[in-house]
């Protein structure tokens, strides 16, 4: 019965993370009104060149829904476009990306949902030359190592928001660490993504991005 409540628990999250992502601020870099607000001393440029630079990254995450329910485990990066967001062996989920579609995977009941990635908020984390330069802005903070980015599409509002939020750190890829993002999608669906313990430059096999379908398969292979 806990594993089946984790399960449906990770459903309803990872759900939102494929739909699209946004939700609270993050606890890093509050969005504040603009008499105290300032601008950070990174650039729209310097966050386009944080994530070019990532050639492969893993990390630590949280995600959280806009009903704050939570689910954690590791997000590993390719370039270009591949993302797997695995939530550990007592989830039967999945949220992976070959660099075209985003696919969640619910081994539980059998269930693959899949989602554009260029019609997602993500499409900017994972093609951050096309969308961050063109449609990024700086979005004020507190502080001057804070660097908060919004993306959006002013003419294509369905593919939602998202706000990537770096931190100043000299070990990451061109000076700034992406600590966390935000997204809003075309339905309002919030999810907050925080990363922690980066880890650069790894091996990273192609296959980790691939799946077993559920449904040609009575259970998730372990």
């Amino acid at each position: 019965m806990m594993a089946f409540s984790f399960s449906r628990r990770v459903r309803l999250v990872a759900v939102s993370l494929g739909a699209g992502l946004l939700a609270v601020a993050p606890l890093t870099a509050p969005l504040v009104p603009a008499a105290h607000a300032r601008q950070a001393s990174g650039s729209v440029d310097d966050a386009v060149r944080a994530l070019r630079g990532i050639s492969t990254m893993r990390a630590d995450f949280t995600q959280i829904d806009r009903d704050g329910r939570r689910a954690a485990g590791t997000m590993t990066l390719k370039r270009p476009g591949k993302i797997r967001f695995d939530y550990g062996r007592d989830s039967d989920f999945l949220v992976v990306s070959n660099g075209k579609s985003l696919y969640v995977v619910d081994y539980e009941v059998r269930q693959v949902e899949r989602y554009p990635v260029k019609r997602s908020p993500l499409g900017a984390l994972l093609d951050p030359s096309r969308d961050v330069a063109k449609y990024g802005k700086l979005v004020p903070t507190l502080r001057d190592e804070v660097l908060s980015i919004e993306v959006r599409d002013p003419s294509r509002p369905e593919f939602g928001v998202i706000t990537m939020i770096f931190v100043k750190n000299a070990r990451a890829p061109g000076g700034w660490e992406l600590n966390s993002w935000v997204a809003l999608d075309a339905q309002n669906h919030r999810t907050t993504v925080r990363l922690s313990n980066h880890r650069y430059g790894l091996s990273v096999a192609e296959s980790t991005f691939d799946f077993d379908d559920p449904r040609r398969a009575s259970r998730r292979p372990r």
